[in-house]
């Protein structure tokens, strides 16, 4: 049997194809008689538009490319979550890519976005190229979501605010009675906007010969691997804020490993409150980086774009907050002979 076509979905429904085409572009000057009239007529037949047959008459695809530099960071997860909620709310589907794979293969990330002929772009995380958006944002709208390089004009940012949560958990370290503390850094804009504010908080309390920065590469080994050259050092820190959950992991199987009990004998902080930080057995003191927000407002500000095209791009920082678990305590101090 021939798969039913929008005349035949007409016919049911007792109207014209004109009409049915207005109920599935989601048009409100249908009266509500008639909208239910075409549901039902195409729910009954079992009618799927022709996606491709829509997109050249309407000279849109009602796809958006989100090219993800890192699928191993379950933050990216809420981001997408928020993200895709909104996009499909405003009938739009979205394609995903691993930019990290793309430029494995000696593909430039965007190309298949290009290809497919996708109505915007949502970059999410840090590009090791952000200028390589030029030319893309030249031909479609681009987001920036989750990441802080500098971007071709007319390109929206959105982010949460790094230097404030950074400076939040450090503030909550120093204020549990820590003066030893240690950032595991990252890398990119957002890893260097972090450890700037670490130590900007730190010197604001007299701390700066206290405050220690390792360098970390955002994954759970190198977490572990910077933990450990840090709790053998013959002042080791009290407090380690690393600079996201993955890499707080590694921190917490270091101290484990080195018999050291977290809170009790060291605090230990995250940041992006993923689900990882609220496992129970882990518990992670984080940062809650609005990773749903996040997404939902790089949606609305492609949508945006999409309805409006032109105009200068923008950063929006979206506002972290703190979220106190059992992995940061206050500061103990060894009784005398043990």
């Amino acid at each position: 049997m021939r798969p039913p076509t929008i005349r035949d979905v007409a016919e049911r429904a007792g109207v014209s194809k004109s009409l049915v085409s207005l109920v599935l572009r989601g048009s409100e000057q249908v009266r509500p008689e008639k909208r239910e009239a075409v549901l039902r007529a195409a729910r009954d037949l079992g009618y799927r538009p022709n996606a491709a047959a829509r997109s050249l008459s309407e000279k849109r695809t009602r796809t958006v490319g989100v090219l993800l530099n890192d699928l191993r960071n379950p933050w990216f997860v809420d981001l997408l979550d928020g993200l895709n909620s909104l996009l499909h709310a405003g009938g739009l589907r979205m394609l995903l890519a691993d930019a990290r794979l793309n430029r494995r293969t000696g593909q430039d990330p965007a190309d298949p976005f290009l290809e497919l002929g996708v109505d915007g772009l949502v970059v999410v995380g840090t590009l090791p190229d952000p200028a390589a958006l030029e030319a893309v944002a030249a031909r479609m709208p681009v987001v920036l979501a989750g990441a802080r390089e500098p971007v071709p004009p007319g390109v929206d940012v959105v982010a949460g605010d790094d230097e404030r949560g950074a400076r939040l958990v450090t503030e909550h370290l120093v204020g549990l009675g820590h003066r030893r503390i240690a950032h595991i850094a990252g890398y990119g804009a957002v890893g260097e906007l972090r450890r700037r504010s670490f130590e900007a908080t730190m010197r604001r309390h007299g701390l700066a010969d206290r405050a220690v920065v390792e360098a970390g590469d955002m994954t759970e080994e190198g977490g572990y691997r910077a933990t450990v050259r840090l709790l053998n050092r013959p002042d080791r820190p009290t407090a380690v804020f690393a600079v996201n959950d993955i890499a707080c992991v590694g921190v917490l199987s270091a101290a484990g490993e080195l018999g050291l009990r977290v809170p009790h004998d060291l605090s230990v902080a995250g940041y992006d409150d993923t689900s990882i930080s609220r496992l129970r057995h882990l518990w992670l003191t984080t940062v809650d980086n609005a990773g749903h927000e996040v997404g939902r407002r790089a949606a609305r500000l492609l949508l945006d774009r999409l309805e409006t095209p032109g105009g200068a791009g923008e950063l929006h920082l979206i506002a972290p907050t703190l979220e106190i678990r059992g992995t940061s305590g206050p500061l103990r101090t060894p009784r005398p002979g043990g």
